[in-house]
């Protein structure tokens, strides 16, 4: 198939055979960015391909893209320009131009981003959810939610751990008010501060579309014993800094010891998420379990990190799909919901 890897890029001017060069320079230097690990497999597998990375010229690459004319455009975008919260644009375009491609749509896009927005959407559901607040950015803490301390606070629409820190949990109503303050100046936008679910740090893929939606193995992120269970987040030095990693004992694995009885409880849990939340194809749900074996919805995640040792990635290895048949197969299932 003719297939375009379209996604943000920091690069003005790019064409594709610049962006095949800083392919071959990254896999040379260091791990590549996901869209050029996107793009090798596809190649592997035997596709033709076209870089399509938009920047500050949008018709250039529309026009690009309607001369290469994709059977397919598989989505590697996780904003628009320099914004992550504006990811639904560019699959917005493709919809525009008539385009088939992978991932969830716009709509999708937008409401996952929106904590709050998707756990009203969720619970309405039944779907078991934490209990939260909202602060638009400006909003001040000026009384004591009801919630029981201590309570997570995070910003209400970004993703990556972006201002998630050990901070984060807060414990009392002056911690809660300093660190919205924070999130409002520092992160810059709104401010979510959920109830604290205690427990274990699950994720669950799951590839598919309609009453064809396959769970993937559930993964796992995992910390030293010494840890303390309020210091058991997945923030950004939890998830990329090598050194903190190994100080804390964290490692991300392939969950074990989950009872029967939790585990359906999570599998029916997120295939309610996947198709509540209109997502498409391949999706992502952080799950917290806590001591009594009850599963908590924390987020979805529409379009996740498609790195091959990340955590989709390494479920799908366990599945039997190393990164290349992973690929194909999302691949396949796009061409297949269109069809």
């Amino acid at each position: 198939m003719k297939i375009a890897v379209a996604f943000n890029t920091p690069f003005s001017g790019y064409t594709h055979d610049d962006h095949v060069a800083q392919m071959e320079h990254e896999f040379d230097e260091r791990e590549p960015e996901m869209e050029y690990q996107v793009g090798y497999a596809l190649e592997q597998n035997g596709h033709t391909i076209r870089y399509a990375g938009i920047r500050d010229d949008v018709n250039a690459e529309l026009d690009s893209l309607r001369e290469f004319g994709p059977e397919l455009v598989f989505n590697c975008a996780e904003g628009f320009g320099d914004q992550d919260r504006l990811d639904y644009l560019l699959p917005a375009l493709l919809e525009a131009e008539g385009y088939n491609y992978t991932g969830s749509p716009p709509l999708a896009l937008m409401v996952t981003r929106n904590k709050g927005m998707s756990k009203k959407i969720l619970a309405h559901h039944g779907v078991n959810v934490p209990m939260f607040r909202t602060y638009r950015s400006g909003d001040p803490v000026v009384e004591e939610p009801d919630m029981p301390f201590p309570l997570f606070v995070k910003p209400l629409r970004m993703d990556a751990s972006m201002g998630i820190a050990l901070r984060s949990v807060v414990k009392d109503a002056d911690a809660l008010a300093e660190r919205v303050k924070f999130i409002h100046e520092k992160i810059g936008g709104a401010a979510i501060a959920e109830q604290f679910i205690e427990g274990r740090e699950l994720y669950v893929s799951l590839l598919g579309n309609g009453d064809d939606v396959e769970v993937l193995p559930i993964g796992e992120m995992v910390f030293g014993k010494n840890v303390d269970p309020t210091e058991r987040i997945a923030t950004r030095t939890a998830k990329w800094d090598k050194a903190f990693r190994k100080k804390r004992g964290i490692k991300n694995r392939i969950a074990n010891r989950i009872s029967e009885q939790s585990r359906q409880a999570i599998e029916e849990a997120c295939l309610t998420v996947f198709k509540v939340l209109w997502l498409r194809d391949y999706a992502r749900i952080d799950v917290r379990l806590d001591a009594d074996g009850e599963p908590w919805v924390i987020e979805a995640n529409a379009n996740p990190y498609l790195n091959e040792d990340h955590e989709i990635s390494l479920s799908a290895a366990k599945h039997g799909l190393n990164y290349y048949e992973l690929i194909e197969k999302i691949v396949q299932t796009a061409v297949a919901r269109e069809k």
